[in-house]
């Protein structure tokens, strides 16, 4: 079942800069490495900013968290705790993206 998650991170948007380049770079040296990412998109908000994700199952989800997200996130916050975020899960109910040639 394809999954969708908004989190809400409250800390300054530069953070998501940060983290949003790492994971350009880590991209760039090792090739895509979420697999089953469909869409990602984030934005500021008031209080941070949030980010808008849509994985084709949990599964997929969970993994490209533990194994990308996760450590590159760590690796830029060197050590310090991570901010408070709140995740909301959806059930995608259409998506289309023309030009990837994608449609659920």
């Amino acid at each position: 079942m394809t999954l969708g998650v908004i989190t809400d991170v409250s800390a300054p948007v530069e953070l998501y800069d940060a983290v949003h380049a790492a994971m350009l770079e880590r991209i760039e040296q090792i090739g895509p490495a979420l697999d089953g990412l469909l869409l990602h998109l984030a934005r500021p908000t008031a209080d941070g900013f949030q980010v808008i994700g849509v994985w084709e199952s949990r599964e997929d989800y969970e993994r490209g968290n533990r194994e990308v997200v996760g450590p590159v996130f760590a690796e830029v916050l060197r050590g310090q705790a991570p901010p408070a975020s709140v995740d909301t899960e959806f059930e995608v109910r259409g998506l289309v993206l023309p030009r990837a040639g994608v449609a659920v």
